[in-house]
């Protein structure tokens, strides 16, 4: 039971430490506001997020070591050499992938092009969500799959050890923005924090946002199965971010369009979106990726 024990202390760490690390980070920057007026402007929920990626990372190699992960190609990380294939291969499978949902979103009417922006803001959107694709995709991939799916499917079953890591995954990316009014104590990330989940009371969201994030943990995760490293993931993970940061800053919803089915500016919270990650579910399965299958050991 160890690698559950660590995983439970973990999260609690993650979240219970972030939300009450939030406080002090906000006020620190309240006191360079001077220096760093945007940073102290921004709202307190930010400063909450910030706080979770902050001890998730910190976090992250002693986590990996609990769970009997003690190199960085246990990890999933090799040498780049030879990788490049499987690098761009899913990079290219992420891009289209999410271009599928824009075009059909588009051409259907449910969104239209945002005609305001300059052709300035498209290239600082364009570049922001590229430096954005490449920061996130590695990060997420070396925490969730190569660290937390990594390490539990040496102690379980591969497959549920998939599933495991993926809810948890979908779960980090479900909290959603909430507002916080007053004055910031010492408990506001506590009293903060619950607004932030408030998505699970509603039915609404959790189908099929949160199922749908669930399954882009488990493409992902199987992803990283097949190819035995996390080259792929990366990939397939970086073309969905840039989708994901350039999409609703490009487009906006048309009156009347049916959020459920086309999703919002999200994109992947949409019932199309769940129709085109079932469509790489089964592209994932028959691509020629390498072995289908890894390695598991169950302690004696």
């Amino acid at each position: 039971m160890r690698p559950l024990r660590a995983l439970v202390i973990y999260i609690l760490v993650v979240f219970v430490g972030g939300a009450l690390l939030a406080p002090w980070l906000y006020w620190l920057a309240q006191a360079f506001a001077h220096s760093f007026p945007k940073i102290a402007a921004e709202p307190f929920s930010r400063f909450v997020d910030r706080s979770l990626l902050l001890l998730a990372l910190a976090g992250l190699w002693p986590l990996l070591r609990s769970l009997g992960v003690t190199s960085w190609r246990e990890a999933g990380i090799v040498p780049l050499h030879g990788q490049w294939n499987k690098l761009l291969g899913g990079l290219l499978l992420g891009f289209v992938s999410l271009a599928m949902v824009a075009v059909v979103t588009v051409v259907g009417g449910a969104r239209v092009f945002n005609q305001t922006t300059t052709a300035h803001e498209v290239v600082a959107v364009i570049f922001s969500a590229l430096g954005a694709a490449a920061a996130v995709a590695v990060m997420e991939e070396i925490l969730f799959r190569g660290g937390l799916y990594g390490g539990l499917r040496k102690f379980f079953f591969w497959p549920l050890a998939l599933v495991a890591s993926s809810v948890i995954y979908a779960l980090a990316h479900f909290l959603h923005r909430a507002d916080f009014a007053g004055a910031v104590n010492w408990s506001s990330g506590l009293v903060l924090l619950p607004r932030m989940l408030g998505g699970f009371a509603d039915a609404h969201a959790l189908l099929p946002d949160f199922f749908n994030l669930t399954l882009v943990g488990v493409l992902l995760g199987l992803a990283y199965q097949r190819t035995g490293n996390l080259y792929f993931s990366i990939g397939l993970h970086a073309g969905w971010v840039f989708w994901l940061k350039t999409y609703g800053a490009f487009t906006t919803a048309a009156p009347r369009a049916s959020a459920g089915f086309w999703g919002t500016g999200k994109m992947i919270d949409g019932w199309l979106a769940l129709l085109v990650l079932v469509a790489v579910f089964f592209l994932l399965k028959f691509l020629p990726l390498g072995r289908k299958s890894e390695p598991f050991a169950i302690p004696q």
